[in-house]
């Protein structure tokens, strides 16, 4: 873990992170990881959404989505 990430941890639940997986999966064909890439480039994106979908793409890129 590097040290950006142990200070600025997220303060997202498992259970939000979970939930909001199944549902990008759900809006992106199954591609959960490449549909929050996705729409963190998207402009106007509200902060408190950018911190759920960069701890949603943290948890996949670990490969602990379930």
């Amino acid at each position: 873990m590097n040290l950006l990430k142990m200070i600025f941890r997220s303060t997202e639940t498992d259970a939000a992170v979970r939930a909001e997986i199944w549902r990008l999966g759900v809006r992106h064909c199954g591609w959960p990881l490449e549909g929050a890439l996705d729409e963190l480039r998207e402009p106007g994106l509200p902060m408190e959404r950018a911190v759920l979908l960069r701890a949603c793409v943290d948890r996949l890129k670990e490969g602990k989505a379930s």
